[in-house]
C-alpha cells in the first residue's frame, strides 16, 4: 500500500484547539467481515488487531471520570470484538449514548445471529453504512452480494422498531462518494435514500450522513496509484469553508485505538498522529483520566481539509 502521509505532512490546514470533550470514538479492533475499497482503516478478514479486556476497562472507566455522553464504536466490524456486547452493556448502564458503526452484514454473520435484538433491547444507535441506493454501485464498492445482505439487515432492524416513526431506536444509513468527489448536498441526497429504498424495499431510516472519502490508507493509496491524488486534494482545498472549522468533530471528540492510544480523530488514528499530551511521544487512555483537554492544539495536516470542504463531513455527516 502507498502511503500517503508525506504527501499530507507539509500543510497550510488553520489551527485548530479543543473545545469540552463529549465523545469518546472507540476502534474495538480492524478485524471485518467486508474489505471495502474506500475504507479509511484497511480493515478486513484478515486483519487480526482487537481490543483486550483491560483496555476495554479503561475506557470505561474514561466514561465515568470524564462525563462523557456518547460512545461511539468503530472498527472494523466492531461487533467481532468479543466484549463488545459487555462494554455496551457498561456504558448504557452509566446513561451514555452509544452508537455502533454497523456494516448491516455482520448481522448475517455466524454468532451474530441475536445482535439486532441485542442492539435493540440496549437502545444503541446505528449508524450503518450504505454507500448508495443502487445495488450494482454498492456491490462494486464492497463485494458482491453485499447490497442484498445490507438490505435484509436494513429490513431486520424494522422490524425491531429502528428507523421507525414514534419509535425511540434511531437508524442512520452513511454515504460515501464513489470516488475522488465531493458528496452531494446531503438533504437531497437523504430525500433520494429514503423514496427509492421505500418503494423499492419498504426500508425506512432517520437520517442519511454524506462523508467524503479522506486522502488515506486504501483510498489514499488508490488516488496515488492512479495519478488522482493531487487533484483530488486541489478539490479538496479549493471547496474549504472556514465556517466549518468551528463544527468539526475533532474539537469535541476523540479518538481510542484497540491498544489504547488516543488521536484527535478517527483518520489521525490512521495517519498515526497520535494526541499531543505535555511531553509525551504517545498519550494512552490511562493518561487522560485526570487530564483536562480543552484548549489544547489538534494536530492537522492536509488530509483534514476532506472534512472542512464543501457542505463539511463528520462521522455525524454534513457539518451544521
Amino acid at each position: 500500500m502507498l502511503a500517503t502521509l508525506p504527501l499530507l505532512e507539509q500543510s497550510d490546514f488553520p489551527a485548530l484547539f479543543r473545545a469540552r470533550l463529549d465523545t469518546l470514538q472507540v476502534n474495538l479492533g480492524y478485524v471485518c467481515n467486508q474489505q471495502c475499497v474506500h475504507c479509511h482503516v484497511n480493515a478486513g478478514p484478515k486483519r487480526k488487531e482487537v481490543m483486550q479486556g483491560e483496555t476495554i476497562q479503561q475506557v470505561i472507566d474514561l466514561l465515568t471520570s470524564a462525563g462523557v455522553t456518547t460512545l461511539d464504536l468503530t472498527g472494523g466490524a466492531p461487533e467481532l470484538n468479543p466484549l463488545f456486547r459487555h462494554l455496551v452493556r457498561e456504558a448504557r448502564a452509566r446513561g451514555v449514548r452509544v452508537i455502533d458503526r454497523c456494516n448491516l452484514t455482520i448481522l448475517e454473520e455466524p454468532g451474530q445471529e441475536a445482535l439486532a435484538e441485542f442492539l435493540a433491547a440496549q437502545q444503541v444507535e446505528i449508524t450503518a453504512s450504505l454507500p448508495c441506493y443502487l445495488e450494482d454501485n454498492v456491490d462494486k464498492q464492497r463485494g458482491k452480494g453485499v447490497f442484498g445482505a445490507s438490505i435484509r439487515g436494513l429490513k431486520t432492524l424494522n422490524a425491531l422498531g429502528y428507523g421507525q416513526a414514534g419509535s425511540d431506536l434511531v437508524l442512520n444509513l452513511v454515504y460515501n462518494p464513489q470516488g475522488p468527489a465531493l458528496p452531494p448536498p446531503q438533504d437531497s441526497l437523504e430525500a433520494a435514500y429514503k423514496q427509492h429504498l421505500g418503494v423499492e424495499f419498504g426500508v425506512t431510516f432517520n437520517q442519511l450522513y454524506t462523508l467524503a472519502n479522506m486522502p488515506i490508507q486504501r483510498f489514499g493509496s488508490m488516488l496515488i496509484s492512479k495519478g488522482q491524488f493531487e487533484p483530488y486534494m486541489q478539490l479538496l482545498k479549493s471547496a474549504h469553508q472556514d465556517h466549518n472549522l468551528d463544527s468539526v468533530m475533532c474539537r469535541t471528540l476523540i479518538s481510542i485505538d484497540w491498544q489504547g492510544y488516543v488521536y484527535d480523530c478517527d483518520f489521525n488514528q490512521m495517519l498515526d498522529l497520535p494526541l499531543r499530551l505535555e511531553a509525551r511521544p504517545r498519550t494512552h487512555i490511562k493518561d487522560l483520566l485526570d487530564i483536562n483537554l480543552e484548549g489544547r492544539p489538534i494536530v492537522v495536516k492536509d488530509h483534514c481539509y476532506g472534512c472542512t470542504a464543501g457542505q463539511g463531513s463528520s462521522c455525524g455527516g454534513a457539518l451544521p
